[in-house]
């Protein structure tokens, strides 16, 4: 082999070994990724985001492993906003977009490092019609219950978006904490939907649904660690978490409105360990 031939030969392996090591920092990276879900209240208006946030989810990955972890934060919370004071913790994003338009993410993010000590880098949010419009993308969405709930039988149940929504938004004859372990298990069956050949068609649509409807700071680098850790997850089994409701305690304001009391010397340990092991 002449000299050419031996340079081109080192060439091609060098990029080839630079292309792993993309791959594996990509998928893989030897840091932890946390992003906040965000799933907002319908806005005074269609192009606005002034709303709070009818449902948060914490997703996290640790180093190298692509296992999801997931924690529902009740939304009646009450805790202390950064810059606003006391109120629910739904209103974070609220008053950001309220009184700092532009900044409701921020808000929202911030208040959870601020209460429960963990960095949240990341946040996706994702009002109604936009979940609506990815879940027609999608085909709607197949769940099984163990058990009859929010109106439907159990067994197997077909939803479309409207259905879909109120499924996951329906609180009677439950509570908030019952409201969240519905929420995780129609996400599960959403990302093991699409894991289904069948619906492999539908994924052009789904990526247009998404990109119209999704608003997030997350970099583009980071997202194919985030759709592999869930698909890995889909098929693995998410580690699904919710607040006890032994670690809260009921209590109305002096405005009368319903909150919870959270109980931090048993919340934060536990959050500890999903998100800083």
């Amino acid at each position: 082999m002449d000299i050419k031939e031996n340079k081109k030969h080192r060439g091609r392996g060098c990029i080839t070994v630079l292309i792993l090591i993309a791959i594996f920092f990509l998928f893989f990276t030897p840091q932890r990724t946390t992003v906040l879900l965000l799933g907002l209240d319908r806005p005074p208006e269609e192009d606005s985001y002034l709303s709070r946030s009818d449902t948060m989810i914490l997703a996290t990955m640790p180093p190298f492993l692509p296992q999801m972890s997931l924690l529902s934060i009740p939304r009646d919370l009450w805790v202390n906003i950064p810059l606003y004071g006391e109120s629910r913790i739904n209103a974070a994003h609220y008053f950001g977009e309220l009184y700092n338009p532009g900044t409701g993410m921020e808000s929202a993010a911030g208040t959870i490092e601020a209460n429960f000590g963990i960095d949240v880098p990341y946040v996706i949010r994702l009002k109604f019609d936009g979940f609506e419009r990815i879940i027609n993308a999608m085909g709607g969405v197949t769940i099984y219950l163990p058990e009859a709930m929010s109106g439907l039988e159990a067994g197997r149940n077909h939803l479309d978006a409207k259905q879909a929504l109120a499924f996951v938004r329906d609180r009677k004859g439950s509570d908030d904490f019952w409201r969240q372990k519905r929420g995780q298990m129609f996400l599960s069956a959403a990302m093991k939907n699409m894991l289904n050949p069948v619906k492999w068609v539908r994924i052009p649509a789904i990526i247009v649904a998404v990109l119209q409807s999704v608003d997030s700071n997350v970099p583009l680098w980071v997202w194919p660690r985030l759709i592999y850790g869930a698909a890995f997850s889909a098929v693995k089994g998410f580690d699904f978490n919710t607040l006890s409701w032994d670690w809260v305690t009921s209590w109305v304001t002096e405005d009368g409105a319903h909150v919870l009391i959270p109980n931090w010397d048993l919340i934060n340990p536990f959050v500890q360990s999903i998100f800083s092991k």
